[in-house]
C-alpha cells in the first residue's frame, strides 16, 4: 500500500492540533485561563491552522520527497505570570505537547501489537498506524530541541541554575522575536545532525510497532 499524501498531511495536522490543545490544557490546569477564554481548548482545526506552517509547508516538504517532514499550528496563548507554579509551570505547558504526541503514538503502537498478536489486523491499518506513530515521534523529538520558539527551550530554562537560566530567557526572547532566525538554525541543525535524528525517529518507531 502506498501513503497517500492527503493522509500524512491530515495526521500531521490533527497532530499538531492535539499538540497546541495539550499546551492549553495543561496551562488552564494550573491557573491560566488564556487559551480557554479565546477558545482554543477545542480540537476543531480550523481554530488552530497556520496556513503556511500547517499546510504549505508541509505539503512542499512531502511533494519534494525531503527526509525532514515538519509543520506546526498557531500556537495557543497563555500567560506565564498566571501559572500557579512560577519554578516549573513554563516548563509542564511546554512539555505537555511533546508528551501528548508520545501518548498518540504509544496508543496506535499498542494497537499493532496486540492486534497483530491477535491476528486481526490488516497490513493497511499497520502501514498507517506506523505513520502515525513515525509522525507523532517526530513531533515529539523535534520540539524538544532547545531552541527557540520550540518547546524544549522552555523546559531547558527550568533545569538552569538561576543565573544561568535568565541568561538563557535572554537569547530565548531574542530568538523568539526573530522567528526567521530561529528556523534558520533549525534547519542548520537538521542539516548538521539530520541523519542520526532521523535514524533515531525511525529506530524509535520500529521499536514502538514492533517491527
Amino acid at each position: 500500500m502506498q501513503i497517500d499524501f492527503v493522509f500524512i498531511i491530515v495526521v500531521l495536522i490533527l497532530s499538531v492540533v492535539v499538540h497546541e490543545v495539550a499546551h492549553g490544557y495543561a496551562a488552564n490546569m494550573l491557573g491560566d485561563p488564556t487559551a480557554r477564554l479565546e477558545g482554543r481548548l477545542t480540537l476543531n482545526p480550523i481554530k488552530h491552522l497556520d496556513l503556511f506552517g500547517s499546510i504549505v509547508l508541509p505539503g512542499l516538504l512531502v511533494l519534494s520527497s525531503s527526509p525532514f517532514l515538519f509543520g506546526y499550528a498557531k500556537p495557543v496563548p497563555y500567560n506565564p505570570y498566571n501559572l500557579r507554579n512560577q519554578k516549573w509551570g513554563e516548563a509542564i505547558v511546554a512539555g505537555a505537547g511533546p508528551l501528548v504526541n508520545i501518548a498518540i503514538a504509544v496508543f496506535f503502537a499498542i494497537l499493532i501489537r496486540v492486534g497483530t498478536a491477535g491476528a486481526f489486523l490488516s497490513p493497511s491499518f499497520v502501514e498507517l498506524s506506523s505513520v502515525i506513530i513515525y509522525i507523532n515521534v517526530l513531533l515529539a523529538i523535534i520540539n524538544i530541541l532547545p531552541i527557540p520558539p520550540l518547546d524544549g527551550s522552555k523546559v531547558i530554562s527550568a533545569f538552569l541554575p538561576l543565573g544561568l537560566s535568565m541568561q538563557y530567557s535572554n537569547f530565548r526572547n531574542m530568538m523568539e522575536r526573530n522567528i526567521f532566525l530561529s528556523f534558520g538554525l533549525l534547519i542548520f541543525i537538521i542539516m548538521v545532525f539530520g541523519d542520526p535524528i532521523f535514524r533515531f525517529i525511525g529506530t524509535l518507531t520500529s521499536f514502538l510497532a514492533g517491527a
